[in-house]
């Protein structure tokens, strides 16, 4: 693995303003697209892993309940449709559009944790001093935002026919 694909901000304590200093690490880890970052300081490896965590949930409500909205037609009788399609294509579009608001233009959103100790063990971590840093890996998301997106789009053209079809009677 060349050095140009992992970058490791490393836990030193210089001053009151450490915590600041690791962030801007971060932020310029994130920027610059590294392949791999190390996140050895347990508060904002944390706080990273939790941010990753909360938009994959948002990305796979999205899918999910979007999915349930269009399979819904299939599975249930036509007068229990707007009990359970118009709900869950309405949480379809909420989290999509959250996720669009909050996550498109993060950095951070490039990236997953990474948890396959077969691949940790190709990094440096050997170097470290923390025994639990948090490890990031960039991953090309432009796939799944095309998949929650589409979801969503085909469940708010779904249930707005459905209200039309409601209200026009």
């Amino acid at each position: 693995m060349a050095a140009t694909d992992c970058y490791i901000v490393h836990e030193i304590y210089n001053g009151e303003n450490a915590q600041d200093q690791f962030e801007y690490e971060l932020e310029q880890a994130l920027e610059a697209q590294y392949k791999y970052i190390v996140i050895e300081p347990t508060r904002i490896g944390d706080e990273t892993a939790r941010w990753i965590a909360v938009g994959n949930c948002l990305h796979k409500m999205a899918v999910l309940s979007g999915t349930a909205c269009l399979l819904t037609p299939l599975s249930l009788p036509p007068e229990y449709l707007r009990y359970v399609a118009l709900p869950t294509g309405a949480l379809s579009v909420a989290c999509s559009t959250l996720y669009g608001i909050s996550w498109q233009f993060d950095p951070c959103c490039k990236y997953q944790v990474e948890y396959n100790s077969q691949k940790l063990s190709r990094l440096p971590l050997h170097t470290l001093t923390s025994s639990t840093p948090v490890v990031l890996v960039r991953r090309d998301d432009i796939h799944r935002k095309r998949l929650h997106n589409t979801i969503a789009l085909a469940a708010l053209a779904y249930c707005a026919k459905k209200i039309y079809e409601l209200y026009a009677v």
